[in-house]
């Protein structure tokens, strides 16, 4: 069983960033932390694993059984991890070993925290990887992965570990509505086999899936909680109600755009691109006018991101031509990653990071201050480094940044996908205005097909195979 009591975590400066969260996970009855990015979620995972980034403070309690987490020693919660608990971090890039293939870092866990042989432990692995649809991609290496297929590999080494307390951050994002609806099944069953599951998630399908209790928190704090059917049907606090409106598939018809201006800020023809032999893009061909969104959907590791890049120039394509707007500068032909701590160094503040911008490219910082003010992106969350972020945090940051350079094309990789629905609603609108109001071309990278039904002008699918449909 794992308990929270009271518990507080505080910045250097003395901001409260949790506060006096009660909650409680049983075997069998798993326990969701749910709520808008920034309030807190993934601290109160940190504090139970003892993980906190350097100038965060934990106090309250924290109980595994009989072990009191927060005041445990290193050496006493080391041999804990992996054993007795595991965790599905947010970001599974910055937790895989990026000079391993994905079999050996599956096989590595059932080796050396399970025992088992090096013959068993892979047999065992290769049963895990195929589980989750990654069979075909055991010997590739993190980098080469779709953010979609590490998030499963992150998974497999997580349910590899066999510790009888789970917990899993943001464990769906990046994955189409097929693997979140399995991965979401998966944890249920993991709790059905007795073990205990925490969730942070902003998707409150997975909530409705796994059951248990939910506590919906908010600037630190837990707003509601109680049994998930209760919750989430019938909630009791407005911010819960808002939330639950606040699903893509809820929102109202967004304004019509003026139609695009006819200028075509990328086009792409008869493009193909192969990986290691591997068909991943095949004859591809289309073009995204400035003032339009033009939406690609599809399943993880069809090949949407490799389209992205090609299209910027990131990757060569291995036949056919790409086209950009002339007279443009590079700057003015934007990314926003899928993992946005791979967008920022690790040693900067956000105020760095946006000052060097700024001097580098000669933009005011008054009109940087406003994007942070369309963003919700505070004075104070200024001066913290990309640990002290939450997934959501950052990806506003990214944002902010790109959008500073006032692009023609921007290519938006799952833009939303770390976003929780209300801030979804409100960086889709900023998107689509800015797209009316600067001339913008954007595409955008989704898993959400009610999210591109809302937003996009045009959507464009691809198969598997990397084929348009």
């Amino acid at each position: 069983m794992l308990t929270f009591a009271g518990l507080d975590v505080t910045a250097a400066d003395g901001t409260a960033l949790v506060r006096g969260v009660d909650a409680e996970a049983r075997p069998g009855q798993p326990l969701t932390l749910l709520g808008e990015t920034g309030s807190g979620k993934s601290l109160v995972l940190a504090a139970a694993m003892g993980s906190l980034a350097p100038g965060l403070r934990a106090s309250g309690r924290v109980m595994l059984d009989g072990t009191e987490m927060l005041s445990a020693t290193h050496s006493v919660r080391r041999a804990l991890w992996g054993r007795r608990l595991a965790t599905l971090p947010q970001e599974p890039w910055l937790a895989l070993d990026p000079t391993m293939r994905a079999l050996g870092q599956v096989a590595e866990v059932y080796r050396l925290v399970r025992g088992m042989p090096a013959a068993a432990s892979e047999l065992e692995a290769r049963a895990r990887l195929a589980e989750l649809g990654l069979d075909g991609a055991a010997a590739h290496y993190p980098f080469q992965l779709s953010g979609g297929m590490a998030q499963r590999l992150a998974l497999a080494t997580l349910r590899a570990s066999g510790a009888p307390v789970l917990l899993a951050d943001e464990p769906t994002k990046g994955l189409d509505a097929d693997r979140r609806d399995e991965a979401g099944a998966r944890l249920r069953a993991e709790a059905d086999r007795g073990r205990t599951v925490v969730c942070v998630t902003h998707d409150v399908a997975i909530a409705r899936a796994l059951g248990g209790e939910v506590a919906v928190m908010l600037e630190g704090r837990v707003m509601e909680r109680g049994p998930a059917e209760t919750v989430l049907e019938h909630p009791s606090h407005g911010y819960t109600r808002r939330l639950l409106e606040a699903e893509p598939a809820r929102w109202p018809a967004l304004p019509p755009r003026p139609a695009p201006r006819g200028e075509v800020a990328v086009t792409a023809e008869g493009v193909r691109r192969s990986f290691g032999g591997r068909p991943v893009l095949r004859g591809i061909t289309f073009s995204v006018l400035r003032g339009e969104i033009v939406a690609v959907t599809g399943p993880s590791g069809c090949g949407k991101t490799t389209l992205g890049d090609v299209l910027l120039g990131l990757l060569r394509p291995d036949a056919g031509q790409v086209r950009r707007l002339p007279g443009v500068a590079p700057w003015r032909f934007g990314k926003l990653y899928q993992d946005p701590p791979s967008a920022f160094a690790p040693h900067q503040t956000m105020r760095q990071a946006l000052s060097d911008l700024a001097q580098r490219h000669g933009l005011s910082w008054a009109a940087i201050a406003a994007l942070l003010d369309r963003l919700r992106l505070g004075p104070l969350l200024l001066d913290r480094r990309p640990e002290a972020l939450s997934g959501g945090e950052l990806q506003r940051f990214a944002l902010a940044r790109v959008l500073a350079l006032d692009p023609v094309f921007l290519f938006a990789d799952e833009p939303t996908s770390r976003l929780d629905p209300i801030t979804q609603g409100e960086v889709s609108n900023l998107l689509g205005e800015l797209v009316t109001e600067r001339g913008l071309g954007v595409l955008l990278v989704t898993h959400d097909a009610a999210l591109a039904a809302k937003l996009a002008d045009r959507v464009v699918q691809l198969r598997p195979s990397g084929a348009e449909c």
